[in-house]
């Protein structure tokens, strides 16, 4: 319906050149009786004609070229808004395009044979998934899903250290525990990963050794075994999530491959480096950063700064189109840096997104949820997903923007009833379900032969809501933002109750019953593919 529209409006700028260089806003009005869609587009050129709003929508409506049967009518309103009323006859002509298209209805080809990368979760292996890194996760695989839905090719990127100081706190974590279990009496370090879970690797390791590992090296044996366990539980966790990477990138390997190297040679020739107090300075000052800042430390130890550039350079030389970094708010003052070093060495900045998610507070009964009651002193994502669901956690992760805080509700998410948005969806999806096997017993089939019998309030809304799918999805897309999504599938599913409730299938005179069923069609299809968008199940029955 809106693309209709602009191509009108497109086609009504060649006769009236003052709209080609404005920006047409098309919205949805409040209330139905104000039209499908409005536009300012009047009161905005209202300074630069210097005439009155309505004189000026009155000489837009009179050069529009439309097709009386998609637009029925158009109508000035207030100070000068131009509303369109599209046909019923049209409104009802998206059932048969969804019936056709199915599974594939909303996809748009807009970016096909565009590649694109999306990196996230990017935790290094020293311990479980925290509920922080679930919304990451989740987020990150719904944007990749959604760029995949516009016609992207897409991989999935996982970045991480086994190497560093981390990973060698790790394996002195792990031989500490392993010692302890052996009878030794130790003063456990405070700044080394105290959770259950590496009391369960020492286990293991006494499981499978004894005490034959006494003398062995912390970075050894004990670091390995480490790295190996938590980053199966990882993959088991993702798992869950039905999150899978196409690339596990080591940032271990810039420094094996040379990039690392390399790329202080590039900074040294270009003058962009210099050495101070025995550490290496990369001159963000002259990039257009507040700041030089270091980026090999006295010690020899190069700071994240320069491996995230040597990796960008990576995504870069692999061809991509669209570069997405998804970082916790932890990083919004780091990244700018490495996105500065990137445009000093040639590289378009402009390809990449990075894209900011703010933290997770669990709430129970008005409460935070401090503690996790098994593995360590912040709640993992296992734990969250083993309490309401996969389902549940990629819903409520996407239910709110990323800039936004989110409290992540346990009590609701647990609730099977209309409260809670997921079982709401999902409900909808069976109760139509469960439409087609009563309406079989009654020999009643889709047809889309009398969509014109669609013409009650009810039926009208429930099409006109189906008609935005595909611009919904491709605004998501573009703009990362997909609780857009869960909002446009709980307007969906609100309108489809209603329909329910006023309009009978069994009992209709049958032309308008089948039609109806191809209705019902219509909308579980679109449900079935907003949900799988978001990494959410679509049962036929509850």
């Amino acid at each position: 319906m809106k693309k209709y529209l602009i191509e009108v409006f497109r086609l009504t700028s060649e006769k009236l050149d003052y709209l080609k260089d404005i920006d047409l806003i098309l919205t949805v009005p409040a209330l139905a009786k104000h039209g499908d869609f409005s536009t300012n587009v009047a009161m905005l050129l209202t300074k630069k004609l210097r005439r009155n709003p309505k004189e000026i929508a009155n000489e837009i409506i009179s050069e529009l070229v439309y097709d009386k049967n998609i637009i029925e009518k158009i109508e000035i309103a207030g100070p000068g808004f131009i509303n369109f009323y599209f046909s019923p006859l049209y409104v009802t002509k998206i059932v048969k395009d969804i019936v056709e298209s199915k599974d594939e209805f909303g996809r748009s080809k807009k970016h096909a044979g565009k590649k694109a990368i999306v990196e996230f979760v990017s935790a290094n292996p020293t311990g479980p998934l925290t509920v922080g890194h679930g919304r990451n996760a989740v987020y990150g695989d719904t944007v990749a899903n959604m760029l995949e839905w516009v016609g992207y090719s897409v991989d999935r990127e996982y970045y991480f250290n086994n190497a560093g100081r981390q990973m060698r706190v790790l394996g002195e974590s792990v031989k500490f525990r392993y010692l302890e279990l052996l009878g030794q009496t130790l003063e456990f370090p405070e700044d080394h990963y105290q959770g259950e879970y590496i009391k369960d690797i020492a286990k293991g390791l006494i499981d499978q050794y004894g005490n034959k590992l006494v003398d062995e090296p912390a970075d050894g044996i004990f670091k390995a075994t480490a790295e190996q366990e938590i980053f199966k539980d990882i993959e088991n966790t993702l798992k869950s999530l039905n999150i899978k990477f196409q690339n596990y990138f080591n940032e271990n390997s810039l420094y094996e491959s040379g990039k690392i190297k390399e790329l202080l040679k590039i900074f040294a020739e270009r003058n962009l480096s210099y050495e101070k107090d025995g550490a290496t300075w990369l001159k963000l000052t002259e990039l257009g950063n507040e700041m030089d800042k270091v980026i090999v430390k006295s010690t020899g130890e190069p700071t994240y700064r320069l491996p995230d550039i040597a990796y960008h350079t990576t995504k870069f030389d692999r061809g991509y189109d669209l570069i997405i970094d998804i970082f916790g708010s932890d990083h919004n003052a780091t990244y700018p840096d490495v996105m500065a070093g990137l445009r000093s060495l040639g590289y378009d900045t402009d390809k990449v997104k990075v894209l900011i998610h703010q933290f997770v507070t669990i709430m129970q009964k008005g409460e935070v949820v401090k503690m996790s009651t098994r593995k360590a002193n912040f709640i993992t994502l296992d734990e969250l997903v083993g309490e309401v669901g996969g389902d549940v956690v990629r819903y409520f992760f996407n239910m709110r923007g990323i800039s936004s805080h989110l409290n992540f509700d346990l009590e609701l998410a647990k609730t099977q009833s209309d409260e809670n948005p997921v079982f709401y969806l999902q409900y909808a999806h069976a109760r139509i379900s469960s439409i087609f096997r009563m309406t079989k017993g009654e020999e009643l089939q889709l047809s889309v032969e009398n969509l014109d019998l669609l013409t009650s309030e009810e039926e009208q809304n429930l099409l006109k809501k189906l008609h935005q799918f595909q611009e919904e999805m491709l605004y998501s897309a573009e703009s990362f933002e997909s609780h857009r999504i869960t909002a446009y599938l709980e307007e969906l599913a609100a309108l489809f109750h209603r329909f329910y409730t006023q309009c009978r299938i069994i009992g209709s005179e049958k032309k308008l019953a089948e039609a109806r069923i191809a209705l019902c069609t219509a909308t579980q299809t679109v449900l079935r593919n907003g949900l799988k968008i978001l990494g959410v199940s679509a049962p036929d029955k509850m």
